[in-house]
């Protein structure tokens, strides 16, 4: 029985930014006995249904966004007589939907790095059970990935996790509600490990995968201590001294890795926290900015963040300590006005985001928004090619509508169009060259210039637009431009790296 684990996606790149970390972790927790697994990234290449025989095992991890393209491999692997397994965040919330549409003989909910040894020991005794309860298994017990597996050549940034879960709630995230609001934080010297690993095969540039790189805020420290909670305080000060530990650790590693995680705003207060960050070469970081109006934070549920000209000093706040940011926006928002548009980019740029993403508001399955969506549109949904509004990730994709929301001032396509138009206000070619003068090489430079272009390629066009004329001309871009920036992210292999030890002095 061979072992597959598949990663669909319906348009391929043949190079990607950040290979899809899930596929190494269950590698890890496939038994030697079955062999190594054969790893199928659809970001890169389809897959091949004749390499899938009768009695293999297919993984298919899925969200929301590939779920259909998930399940038409799911399909075809158990009509070829494969058992089929589906896994990830949509499949947990909609397990029934897998077996119903994907042809799935079993659906693995929560984390997977216990249960999949379980479900293709019982593929080996008669078939798997119909659903395997993953859960939220302890750190301790995460798997470290199989980085030997690696096509090295085919991406531009590895991945790994620290933690998993966020302490927030925002309304329009579904991790606190799938990966739980309890940080669960890996141990520095796995995680330096795998670093190392990956160092040593050439990779320079890493992602931080975590759903939260900062659990700990100053606001939860002073939270803890005027409630007297000694137990609390205590806790949080403990997982607080681990990321300062492991960004020691870090900052031991060659001179030109470069890391990049995901935080919330707060952590521009913690100037302490950013300027281990820097030291510890964690360059960027995707921060959910979401709106620059106090209403429309008010909308999603993050009122913890600042509004207008204070948010723009904030986030230069992050700049100054060394860390660029990935801000993130979202349009749409039932307090959005036609003028909001052109308050964002020029509030974009005004802050200095080194990148920016720009999405309209859509309601995510396991989310606050989504829960609100549905009851809001009653018993009986309007329907497109037959399928319920309610399940949109099931209508084909040029089929499917511009926005979800009805808002009380704009139609659909004029937020989709302002909300192309800022992204390519904030990515034509002059403002980007020159967002990248903090960049010394002329060959920096040049990369910086191509993933910001392919950025926009990638998540702009075959994000927001329905036109497929339009994504398969996007796709097309990005194939001639990923291979020559892969390479100006490559490194030299360091087979001889050691795993640096942490100065306890450094970190207490």
């Amino acid at each position: 029985m061979n072992v597959h684990l598949i990663n669909p996606s319906s348009v391929s790149f043949g190079t990607a930014v950040i290979t899809p970390r899930w596929q190494y972790v269950l590698a890890a927790a496939t038994p030697k006995s079955f062999g190594d697994p054969i790893l199928v990234d659809e970001t890169l290449f389809q897959v091949e249904p004749e390499s899938i025989k009768k009695g293999d095992a297919v993984g298919i991890g899925i969200h929301t966004a590939n779920a259909l393209r998930g399940y038409e491999i799911g399909k075809m692997a158990r009509e070829r007589g494969a058992f089929v397994i589906f896994g990830g965040i949509h499949a947990t919330l909609f397990p029934e939907e897998a077996m119903e549409l994907g042809g799935a003989h079993a659906v693995v909910k929560g984390d997977g790095d216990l249960a999949w040894p379980r479900v293709l020991a019982d593929c080996c005794n008669g078939g798997p059970k119909s659903v395997y309860a993953g859960g939220q298994i302890e750190a301790s017990d995460f798997k470290a990935a199989r980085w030997d597996l690696i096509p090295r050549n085919r991406y531009m940034w590895a991945s790994v996790q620290t933690v998993r879960g966020c302490p927030k709630h925002c309304s329009f995230c579904s991790v606190w509600r799938t990966d739980g609001q309890r940080p669960r934080q890996r141990a520095s010297d796995v995680v330096v490990e795998e670093i190392v690993q990956l160092r040593r095969l050439g990779f320079r540039f890493i992602a931080l995968a975590d759903d939260n790189f900062y659990p700990v805020t100053l606001t939860d420290l002073e939270l803890a201590a005027r409630q007297n909670n000694g137990e609390r305080l205590h806790e949080l000060r403990r997982i607080r001294d681990e990321r300062f530990e492991l960004m020691a650790r870090l900052a031991k590693l060659p001179d030109d890795t470069v890391f990049f995680t995901q935080i919330t705003m707060e952590a521009a207060e913690d100037t302490e926290f950013l300027d281990a960050m820097r030291a510890a070469r964690i360059k960027g970081a995707l921060v959910g900015v979401e709106s620059v109006t106090p209403s429309g934070l008010k909308d999603v549920y993050k009122d913890f963040n600042l509004a207008g000209e204070a948010l723009i000093e904030q986030l230069k706040t992050f700049r100054r300590h060394g860390v660029h940011v990935l801000g993130s926006f979202i349009f749409g928002l039932p307090s959005d006005r036609p003028e909001t548009f052109d308050t964002t980019a020029a509030a974009a740029i005004s802050a200095e985001l080194t990148f920016a993403q720009f999405v309209t508001l859509s309601p995510y399955p396991g989310t606050v928004d989504f829960i609100r969506w549905e009851k809001g549109l009653g018993e009986n949904p309007p329907t497109i090619a037959g399928i319920p509004l309610t399940r949109r990730w099931l209508i084909p994709q040029a089929l499917r509508p511009k926005l979800y929301w009805d808002h009380p001032l704009m139609s659909a396509e004029e937020i989709r169009s302002r909300t192309q138009a800022v992204w390519d206000t904030f990515y034509s070619w002059r403002p980007i060259w020159k967002r990248s003068r903090f960049i010394k090489s002329s060959r920096g430079r040049l990369a910086f210039l191509l993933i910001s272009k392919i950025y926009r390629q990638m998540y702009a066009d075959t994000g927001i637009a329905t036109d497929s004329a339009r994504v398969s001309r996007s796709a097309r871009w990005v194939r001639i431009m990923a291979k020559p920036c892969r390479h100006l992210f490559a490194a030299q292999p360091l087979p001889n790296l050691k795993v640096p030890d942490v100065d306890q002095s450094a970190v207490n």
